[in-house]
């Protein structure tokens, strides 16, 4: 009797000894986790802090070294720069329709097509989606000229339609959205049609509803990039009221780059609001469309 209970407390005592050392091992994870964490959100926010920081300095202390990363003497007279050297207000209202225009039209047809690739049968489907996913492969910098020449042809050099026409669609979209609906159950669509529903009441009462979180995702995503995009209003665009926000702000570099660091990284963080107020608004939004397939 008292060798059983010896074996038997010797086994409890085995066991509370493995269940200790997974709970050390797994705080050791945890703890190696956050720091990993930590470590790189110092490098992601890190040139943001100093951007802003220096944005507050004068000309003068813009390169301390060590770097001051705490403006004690804070100097706004570089925002104020910033609206006298440029005209920030026509960059910034020309940024905001050339970013809406394409992300209610990359929405508009990324979601329709999206829908089409994964709800609805016809020839060919699988040979034109994979012709359609591989113009991902081809970088813009290799089809910039015969863009441009499309461009001039129709009439539209120099315009913000040079922007906004040749991006509102997009094969990551129409991929984002075809997957997002291909996880969509097809038997609300079967029973919406026994009721009477059309193809587009199909699409516009049951699933575009349902999709409503991959379609905020796409939204926020191409936001995000249009805003700050810099490489096509380059190549598009040669007047200045027609700058958008990232190509205006050149503009505070001055004649052979002698401009102040500070009045430009200040025109940089104005650049930024729209986006972290974004992000900061939509940030439920955006998780819920990221995560929404891991949870189907």
């Amino acid at each position: 009797m008292s060798a059983a209970t010896t074996i038997d407390v010797g086994g409890k005592g085995s066991a509370g000894l493995t269940s200790r050392k997974r709970q050390r091992v797994f705080s050791i994870g945890k703890i190696a986790g956050l720091v990993t964490l930590i470590i790189a959100a110092v490098f992601a926010l890190g040139p943001l802090l100093w951007a802003l920081t220096t944005s507050l300095r004068s000309p003068a202390d813009a390169f301390t070294n060590p770097p001051q990363w705490i403006p004690f003497n804070a100097d706004f007279s570089n925002y104020a720069a910033v609206f006298e050297q440029i005209p920030i207000g026509q960059f910034f209202l020309n940024s905001v329709v050339v970013t809406l225009l394409i992300v209610v039209g990359q929405t508009v047809t990324c979601t329709l097509s999206g829908y089409a690739f994964a709800m609805i049968s016809f020839p060919g489907k699988n040979w034109i989606f994979g012709a359609f996913l591989a113009t991902m492969m081809v970088p813009m910098q290799t089809i910039i000229i015969p863009v441009f020449l499309i461009i001039k042809t129709f009439g539209l050099t120099d315009s913000l339609g040079a922007l906004v026409i040749p991006a509102l669609g997009s094969a990551f979209g129409t991929f984002l959205m075809r997957q997002y609906f291909m996880q969509m159950p097809r038997e609300l669509g079967e029973a919406a049609r026994i009721d009477g529903a059309s193809q587009w009441g199909v699409f516009s009462h049951v699933y575009a509803r349902m999709a409503a979180p991959a379609i905020s995702t796409l939204a926020i995503l191409n936001f995000s990039g249009f805003w700050a995009e810099f490489y096509r209003p380059l190549i598009f665009l040669q007047s200045q009221s027609n700058f958008t926000l990232p190509l205006g702000l050149v503009g505070l570099q001055g004649n052979l780059g002698t401009g102040s660091i500070s009045v430009v990284l200040a025109g940089v963080v104005i650049a930024m609001i729209p986006s972290v107020l974004l992000f900061i608004v939509a940030q439920r939004y955006f998780i819920a469309g990221v995560t929404a397939g891991s949870s189907r």
